[in-house]
């Protein structure tokens, strides 16, 4: 079992690797900017579903926004990893936006402030 978990993992990186390469590079959508980050890859054992966490920086509407870029992006993006990762299958994508960056950077900001207040 141990041997196969480290299988996963490394498909895992591999998968999280080549998507964000794919959308820095090979995705000419102008509405997905360098703030979009792939975050984490959550593939199934069996490789048929692969959850891809996004971050994206802005508003709502603008997060939105990448995220139907992407979904409707995935038919691309998925052959794009068939011809890249040698896989017996590819995975189902589905993106799922991730705000845990943003939440760490309002909170990294708000012990900043704590921390000016105290010395101040």
């Amino acid at each position: 079992m141990k041997k196969n978990s480290n299988r996963m993992i490394r498909i895992n990186d591999e998968i999280q690797k080549e998507i964000s390469e794919i959308i820095r590079s090979d995705l000419k959508d102008p509405r997905i900017g360098v703030i979009t980050s792939v975050l984490k890859v959550d593939t199934t054992n069996d490789l048929k579903y692969c959850k891809v966490y996004v971050s994206v920086l802005g508003d709502d509407e603008k997060k939105q926004e990448v995220i139907s870029v992407l979904k409707s992006a995935t038919g691309f993006i998925r052959s794009l990893i068939a011809n890249r990762i040698n896989l017996r299958i590819t995975p189902e994508l589905t993106f799922i936006l991730d705000d845990s960056m943003e939440y760490s950077f309002k909170i990294d900001k708000i012990i900043k402030d704590i921390n000016k207040k105290q010395e101040g």
